[in-house]
């Protein structure tokens, strides 16, 4: 039976919110720094796991989940930029190849130490909102938190002077430099950036649905097509390429087949490779 038209527009909404916070991160590190990192996904993860042991294992309430969520990620982030990736960062194949192994070495620990069942993380908000037939408060939260969240970025790139050093150093090293920029401090700031974003997102999934040790995989795929879609390394081209995506996920998964899920976003992705490879709205930030 056909779910009501509303309940999946309602669903696609705010699951694109969620999308465009994961993807904007992706497209943070390649916008800023010209990193491709297939360790996003696993970040995703991390986000989910930290929140999940802090409130679920250690005791403490969903809202210090939350704070484990960003803080954790996005060391993580720092870590691995600062560890591995600014050493070979000039090498886009070997920073595929590191990024890679360090997803599937993130999934493993986490299966190893965790096992393969799916992890439930409490709701940051419980109860029911009279909107659309009824949607879950926390799915509503999600929906609000990923808005504020995102805006937040807008404004901090825009208007404030680390935001605005950021978008220097997309568009030139060399001229930011000359003005007093320091590029490596600026690319440890998107990695940081988006390893919180990733984390946040890997919460608010985890909560609206459970998180597992392969749950940053769809994610990543995703980003993939929501980036090349919008336009690698445009900030807007991904709040837009995620609803586009999203509402393509959500009406395929509840009207065509649920298994069916990723599959239009990579048919997507691959005409957009075709027909437009500079996206919908090119880069935003250029080097």
């Amino acid at each position: 039976m056909a779910l009501p038209l509303i309940d999946v527009v309602a669903n696609a909404v705010m699951m694109s919110a969620l999308y465009a916070l994961v993807a904007i991160g992706f497209t943070l590190i390649f916008g800023v720094g010209g990193v491709l990192n297939l360790a996003h996904g696993a970040t995703v993860t991390i986000g989910a796991f930290s929140a999940y042991y802090a409130s679920e294992v250690f005791g403490f309430s969903i809202w210090v989940g939350a704070l484990a969520a960003i803080l954790v990620p996005g060391l993580f982030s720092a870590a691995l930029y600062k560890g591995m990736i600014q050493r070979v960062e000039d090498d886009p194949i070997t920073v595929m190849i590191l990024t890679l192994v360090t997803a599937i070495a993130v999934e493993e620990i986490i299966k190893q130490g965790f096992g393969t069942q799916p992890a439930v993380i409490s709701s940051l908000l419980t109860g029911q909102v009279s909107i659309a037939g009824g949607i879950q408060a926390n799915s509503l939260l999600v929906f609000a938190l990923s808005w504020v969240i995102i805006g937040l970025l807008f404004f901090a790139i825009n208007y404030t002077k680390t935001g605005k050093a950021i978008l220097a150093t997309s568009m030139s090293t060399k001229g930011a430099s000359l003005v007093g920029i320091e590029s490596d401090r600026m690319y440890l700031y998107t990695w940081v950036l988006a390893g919180a974003f990733a984390g946040l997102a890997g919460l608010f999934l985890g909560s609206i649905q459970t998180a597992s040790w392969s749950m940053g995989r769809a994610p990543l795929v995703l980003s993939f097509s929501i980036v090349v879609l919008g336009g690698i390394g445009s900030i807007r081209g991904s709040v837009i390429g995620a609803y586009i995506i999203g509402f393509l996920e959500t009406f395929t998964m509840s009207y065509v087949d649920s298994s069916l899920s990723g599959l239009a976003s990579l048919v997507v992705l691959v005409l957009i490779l075709l027909a437009k490879p500079e996206g919908l709205f090119g880069r935003e930030f250029t080097e």
